[in-house]
C-alpha cells in the first residue's frame, strides 16, 4: 500500500489490473465546505460548477489525484480503478457521493448527456419488482458483460459507476473482464464478421430516437483490439451476424477470467470503455431489496 497526499493506493485483491484508491478522512473533511457551495440543481444547470468542485478535489490532494487517475484509466495494462472514502459516514451521503463522482469524472474528461435522465448523470434504483425495458433494473437476471454507449453517437471513452445505497442485498456482485485476459479475444476479434458494421438500437426508456452503425471490434493505435458491445441492442442484418453475436455472447459469459467483486457502498468504479467489459450477477430474491447506483460516462479531454 502506498500513501500519497491524503489517499492510499493498493492493487485489488483479485487482479493487479485494478487499483483501489481510498480517500482519507482529512480529504473528505476538506471537501465538505467546497461541495456545500453548490446544490445538485446548480451542478445540473451550470456545467462550469462541476469543474469548480473537481478542482477542489484535485487541490486537496495537491493535484496528485488527477494525474494518478488519468495515468491509470489510459494505460492498457490497467485501465480501471475503484475510488471512495476510507471510512463511509453520515458526511458521505448520496448528495456528497454525487458531487464526489462528478469531481472524479471532470478530472478525466467531459461527461456525455444522458438522454435517459436528461442530465450529465443517471441514477438507477434497483428493487424487488420492476417493469422497465432494460436489464439494468431487473434484479434477478444476470446482466451480461458489455460496454457502454453502444447505441449513441457520442464518444464514450470511460464510465463511472457509484454505489449510493444498498439494503437487504445478497448477490448482485459486479463482474469485470479485461479484453486482454479474455481467452477467446484473439479468435473473435480477428473474425471478419466482428469488423462489419452492425446496427445498434435501444429501447424506449433510453430516449434515443436514432440508430447507429459500428462494428463490434476495432483496433487502437497500436493494433490492439477494442470492443463496443452489449447483448440487448444489436440488430443483426443476417444469419452470419446473428450467429457471430451468439458466439460472442457465449464466449464472454463462459470466460474463466472474469473478476467478480463487491463494490462497497460509497465507492466508484471507473473503467476504460474500450477494453474493459462490465456486468452484474443476479441478486438473491428479497422483497426488501434496494440498491441505488449513479452512472456517468463520457470522453477524455
Amino acid at each position: 500500500m502506498e500513501n500519497i497526499n491524503g489517499f492510499e493506493i493498493k492493487e485489488h485483491e483479485k487482479t493487479n489490473r485494478i487499483l483501489e484508491i481510498k480517500l482519507n478522512d482529512e480529504i473528505i473533511e476538506k471537501l465538505i465546505f467546497p461541495f456545500n457551495k453548490f446544490d445538485l440543481t446548480a451542478l445540473e444547470l451550470k456545467p462550469f460548477t462541476r469543474f469548480t468542485i473537481a478542482k477542489s478535489l484535485d487541490d486537496v490532494t495537491d493535484n496528485k489525484l488527477s494525474k494518478l487517475m488519468n495515468s491509470i484509466i489510459r494505460e492498457r495494462s490497467k485501465g480501471c480503478f475503484i475510488i471512495g472514502p476510507k471510512n463511509v459516514s453520515s458526511n458521505t451521503n448520496d448528495q456528497f457521493l454525487i458531487k464526489l463522482s462528478t469531481s472524479i469524472a471532470h478530472l478525466i474528461g467531459i461527461p456525455n448527456h444522458d438522454s435517459m435522465s436528461g442530465k450529465y448523470y443517471a441514477r438507477f434504483h434497483i428493487k424487488h419488482e420492476d417493469t422497465s425495458d432494460s436489464y439494468l433494473r431487473k434484479a434477478y437476471r444476470n446482466m451480461d458483460l458489455h460496454t457502454d454507449g453502444t447505441y449513441v453517437n457520442e464518444i464514450t471513452d470511460w464510465l463511472t459507476m457509484t454505489k449510493l445505497e444498498e439494503k437487504n442485498v445478497e448477490g448482485g456482485e459486479t463482474t469485470m473482464l479485461h479484453l486482454d485476459e479474455w481467452e477467446y479475444c484473439d479468435d473473435l476479434s480477428k473474425d471478419p464478421v466482428g469488423r462489419q458494421d452492425f446496427t445498434w438500437g435501444s429501447p424506449k426508456s433510453k430516449n434515443i430516437g436514432y440508430k447507429v452503425q459500428h462494428p463490434v471490434f476495432s483496433s487502437d493505435k497500436k493494433g490492439r483490439p477494442n470492443i463496443s458491445y452489449i447483448d440487448q441492442f444489436p440488430e443483426p442484418k443476417n444469419m452470419e451476424q446473428g450467429n457471430f453475436l451468439q458466439k460472442l455472447s457465449d464466449c464472454l459469459e463462459k470466460s474463466k477470467n472474469k473478476i467478480i467483486t463487491k463494490l462497497p457502498v460509497g465507492h466508484t468504479i471507473v473503467a476504460n470503455n474500450y477494453f474493459w467489459l462490465h456486468g452484474r450477477r443476479p441478486f438473491d430474491k428479497n422483497q426488501l431489496l434496494s440498491r441505488e447506483l449513479l452512472r456517468i460516462r463520457g470522453q477524455f479531454f
